[in-house]
């Protein structure tokens, strides 16, 4: 991509975070209506659609492929993300009329994380290609990792927390410092599952924001919402899984093998990808409606 569109976008982007922090700020005292969330919410994920379809006409098909690809992980990802939220901020007990303001400065970091990380990774990446080994097996020990959590999810303050909060530090200040720490994790999570759909890096900088845009406004919708999704965890954890090995193989042929201990190795199309994603978080989505629906007859 050249310069002009880098610009653009990046200047794009900040004018809605902007917006969207000051709606915040001026709403700090209010508690946010399931109309509203409804509302942005939908006007967030249009957005990212339009974004998506239009990249065929000023890019390529194939940068409009990976652009939903990696925008549809990510955003699952981001469930997971904003439920580590609910907990935190219930923990705490942060006050209901402060939650959106801890929410967009907590995505606001989430964001500058993530553009160090991209930063980071795609010059690892360029470098040295069988670091993909490496990301693929975190990923896939990631999704092991998420098979193995207990139904009852818990959040633990870990020492930092702890710290801050013998020194006098508010509950909004403690909630911030919170929501920035998980905030390094999931990163770790994230850019390695996106580098497994695509290497450009204007697709993966563009989705990371797209996914974390309306997040403050999808807390709202989704805090009843996510006690019924209770196969989420091992949809995400088969998508991890899946984008783990995917790198393992690109990894492999990267370095010449086509083969391993006779088998062959086979390559997994983008297309192939967004098909699995999008069937994964379909059937999760119905079963686990389905389940809860059950349950609480």
């Amino acid at each position: 991509m050249s310069t002009t569109v880098w610009v653009l976008t990046i200047l794009g982007a900040a004018l809605i975070l902007s917006f969207d922090f000051a709606l915040a700020y001026f709403n700090r005292n209010r508690e946010t209506s399931l109309r509203a969330a409804v509302s942005w919410t939908l006007f967030y994920v249009s957005l990212a659609v339009v974004f998506g379809i239009s990249l065929s006409h000023w890019a390529t098909a194939q940068a409009r492929s990976e652009f939903f690809a990696g925008w549809v992980t990510e955003y699952s990802l981001s469930f997971d993300n904003l439920f580590v939220f609910i907990l935190i901020l219930a923990r705490l007990k942060v006050a209901k009329e402060k939650e959106e303001l801890v929410l967009l400065i907590g995505i606001v970091s989430s964001l500058f994380l993530r553009g160090i990380f991209i930063a980071a990774g795609s010059a690892v990446v360029n470098r040295w290609s069988w670091i993909f080994f490496f990301f693929g097996a975190f990923l896939i020990y990631t999704a092991i990792s998420l098979i193995r959590e207990s139904e009852e999810e818990e959040w633990h303050e870990g020492r930092l927390i702890s710290f801050i909060r013998t020194k006098g530090a508010s509950t909004f200040v403690v909630a911030l410092v919170a929501i920035a720490t998980t905030n390094v994790l999931f990163a770790f999570d994230s850019i390695p599952a996106i580098f497994g759909l695509t290497k450009n890096p204007y697709i993966i900088v563009t989705a990371n924001i797209f996914a974390l845009m309306g997040l403050r406004q999808l807390y709202f919708l989704i805090g009843g919402l996510m006690a019924k999704l209770i196969y989420l965890t091992e949809g995400l954890s088969l998508i991890l899984g899946f984008i783990g090995l995917k790198l393992v193989f690109e990894a492999a042929e990267s370095q010449g093998w086509h083969s391993i201990i006779g088998i062959h190795i086979p390559k997994i199309s983008l297309q192939a990808s967004l098909a699995f994603i999008l069937g994964v978080l379909a059937t999760t989505t119905v079963v686990s409606l389905f389940k809860s629906r059950k349950a609480a007859k």
